[in-house]
């Protein structure tokens, strides 16, 4: 009797599953949406800031029809979404995912913008890190930074009459003159700490990769005191001669201490403005 009434218990809680396993899906809204009302639903939640149901039906059009101009656009607009929800991890991952899929899709572009305009962001929540503290620049990390200018440099290269290639190429020069700015704190910092071999190696990264921008100046006057505290006399001269050939009324030149009798160096680099 006990049996019975064990199996019993157990086909009626079956049944109970079942049961309810199925009118949740006779209570699914989207059960009868075509892509187009997906579509349409989920850009009028992304106009109204509901980024996480804008997902969730983006990607159930793409798991419902997976072919077609919907399934497309879809994949595309869930990168923005998630960019938007504040999920940049996932918002580059569809973004990368759409390249793959459709490299010669009309809007690509956007897909290499998106991605640049994301990690242009978290360089920017890095500088105002760096900013907000009083650590050293060496103790910061701006790989956002090289990969937004990477992403953008590929958007531009790929495609140069892009609606977004100007845009790219502002934020380009921009993130190159702040990664070089970095290179020089970092050199100074060193300096600061008297790690001397450091300050100099950091400066000559900048000089050798950053020609254009306006912290060279600084590269050179670091690089400059540097050699003279470690005594390298002959090497101090070299820059100060560079510095005042490409810099002239830069304040670095009274901090180097130039000997009267320095010997002439000729040719010295000039670097373009």
């Amino acid at each position: 009797m006990y049996m019975w009434f064990r199996r019993s218990s157990l086909v009626a809680a079956f049944l109970g599953l079942f049961v309810a396993g199925c009118a949740s899906v006779d209570d699914d809204p989207t059960k009868n949406w075509s892509p187009q009302r997906f579509y349409a639903e989920a850009k009028s939640e992304m106009s109204q800031g509901d980024y996480e149901a804008a997902i969730k039906h983006f990607e159930a059009l793409e798991a419902r029809y997976p072919y077609g101009r919907y399934a497309q656009q879809a994949q595309l607009e869930v990168a923005y979404a998630y960019y938007k929800d504040k999920q940049p991890e996932l918002a580059i991952a569809a973004a990368e995912r759409f390249i793959r899929l459709h490299p010669t899709h009309p809007h690509v572009d956007y897909a290499y913008y998106l991605k640049g305009l994301i990690n242009f962001k978290e360089h920017s929540n890095w500088v105002a890190r760096l900013l907000g503290q009083e650590s050293g620049p060496a103790d910061h990390d701006p790989r956002a930074a090289r990969q937004a200018y990477r992403d953008f440099k590929e958007l531009v290269e790929r495609f140069p009459r892009s609606r977004y290639a100007r845009d790219a190429a502002q934020r380009m020069r921009f993130l190159f003159d702040t990664m070089a700015r970095y290179e020089v704190n970092v050199a100074r910092f060193y300096y600061e700490r008297k790690a001397y071999v450091a300050a100099v190696n950091r400066s000559k990264y900048v000089l050798e990769n950053f020609q254009r921008a306006p912290a060279v100046e600084h590269a050179l006057g670091i690089q400059a005191l540097a050699y003279g505290k470690m005594g390298m006399e002959r090497l101090m001269v070299d820059s100060y001669r560079v510095l005042k050939k490409n810099f002239p009324e830069s304040p670095y030149l009274k901090q180097i201490p130039v000997p009267e009798n320095a010997p002439e160096k000729i040719e010295d680099p000039v670097f373009e403005e």
